[in-house]
């Protein structure tokens, strides 16, 4: 079963506007054949697929070489795991370049921001719960 992106089924609608919402009875889905949504519109380049369940939302993303986002947080924690390329990620002030096969924990209300390195695109699987949407707030200047 390949899910489309809804917003609206029996058990909810999805908190990140154009995410796919599991439904009841629906526990398999291709990432590869969602609907991609932008990451964080306001301040970031990445888009791909997301679906969000009661309690946790995952989302394969690509962020395209050279580019990323802006510091921003969220108030729910946030897991990246890097498949492919390597980004420039600060988390609270501490940089590190992530390479594939990397996991970056983000606690929640944390400033922090990636970019993909010039050579290539990053994809990267992501995991936030849901008592906000997948989207961030930009950080202040």
């Amino acid at each position: 079963m390949t899910a489309k992106a809804t917003t609206n089924n029996s058990i909810g609608t999805a908190r990140t506007p154009g995410a796919t919402r599991a439904g009841a009875g629906e526990y398999f889905f291709e990432l590869a054949r969602i609907d991609p949504i932008m990451g964080g519109p306001e301040y970031s380049s990445v888009y791909g697929a997301c679906v969000e369940g009661d309690r946790i939302m995952v989302a394969l993303m690509r962020m395209p070489a050279g580019t990323g986002s802006e510091p921003h947080s969220h108030p729910n924690e946030q897991w990246v795991y890097v498949l492919e390329g390597t980004m420039e990620s600060m988390v609270d002030g501490r940089h590190q370049l992530v390479k594939p096969g990397s996991l970056v924990y983000i606690p929640a209300n944390t400033i922090h921001f990636a970019k993909a390195t010039p050579e290539s695109d990053v994809m990267f699987f992501t995991a936030k719960d849901t008592s906000y949407g997948l989207h961030g707030i930009k950080a202040d200047k």
